[in-house]
């Protein structure tokens, strides 16, 4: 545990920790998660590779894993003399498939951590089932991603967290997910179980990074909705991005414009695709910089 924690901190570099100590693992559904129709074969963890070399972020490799049946919560609390009681869902991407989580999980919760944010990754279930629509987002993750926002505010008290500062953060898949989660609140997307499903499945701010699915035919996707009340939204994304065009990103800043939620948007000249809070030298390197002046100015950090 103290090398993999010493590893981090070389990996971050301009991130004074890495988070303390192993995390708390919590299960977010009692039995089997609903509306699953299940994956065959283990969990898996796995080093990234793509057409035989390792896909690296920053001039480094990234873990990831797949194969999840069993969504969980992966809480790493913020340091006592630094915790602010704020807390936010880390949401890995993966493109519905795998989640990146080093590079978009444990980095980014030791990065919440250093501004004394409990940084929560949510290991929400993958890959796309048998049935899922090739292109669409799968129905699941949002499931899992509304079950975690009243999870974590259901133990809001117990954690000694705000219940009115719980934030979600998603990266290119995830960054969907995170949109999704933000505007999607009006109706769950599942039956309500247990007590947990009483508590508001509404974040209280977002962030997207590199989004993808924003999009679909030229028109805001219809896995987003716009009703009142949506929280404040943060988006980021470089307009050199391989992989997801930074339409969405517009796509999704237009719309919620529109529908009059507070939203702002930060399009940056390069960058590609799956940076997180690595070193990458380009000028997307400084969105943590300003979604922290985004916190601040919302009054979620002090």
């Amino acid at each position: 545990m103290l090398r993999s924690a010493a590893l981090l901190v070389l990996a971050l570099g301009t991130w004074a920790a890495a988070p303390a100590a192993g995390p708390e693992v919590v299960d977010l559904w009692p039995g089997a998660p609903p509306g699953d129709a299940g994956i065959a074969g283990p969990e898996k963890d796995l080093e990234l590779q793509v057409k035989g070399k390792s896909y690296e972020v920053g001039g480094r490799p990234t873990r990831w894993i797949t194969n999840v049946s069993k969504p969980a919560l992966h809480v790493y609390r913020a340091a006592k003399d630094k915790d602010t009681g704020v807390s936010m869902l880390i949401a890995p991407g993966g493109g519905y498939h795998n989640l990146g989580w080093d590079v978009e999980g444990e980095e980014i919760a030791a990065w919440l951590n250093s501004l004394g944010i409990t940084g929560i990754i949510l290991k929400y279930r993958c890959p796309r089932r048998p049935g899922d629509e090739k292109g669409v987002p799968p129905s699941g993750p949002l499931k899992d991603a509304q079950r975690a926002v009243s999870l974590v505010r259901s133990r809001a008290a117990e954690w000694g967290l705000d219940p009115k500062k719980i934030g979600i953060v998603g990266f290119s898949a995830g960054g969907h997910l995170s949109g999704a989660t933000a505007t999607n609140f009006e109706t769950r997307t599942y039956e309500a179980i247990d007590a947990i499903d009483q508590a508001s499945c509404r974040p209280d701010f977002a962030v997207m990074l590199y989004s993808g699915y924003f999009q679909l035919n030229g028109a805001l996707s219809p896995t987003i909705k716009t009703p009142a009340g949506i929280p404040p939204l943060f988006i980021a994304h470089a307009t050199d991005d391989p992989i997801s065009d930074a339409i969405h990103s517009v796509t999704m800043y237009e719309a919620m414009k529109k529908a009059g939620a507070p939203v702002e948007l930060h399009i940056y000249a390069t960058g590609g695709h799956g940076w997180g809070v690595r070193k990458v030298g380009h000028p997307c390197e400084t969105w943590t910089d300003a979604c922290v002046a985004w916190l601040k100015k919302g009054g979620f950090l002090p």
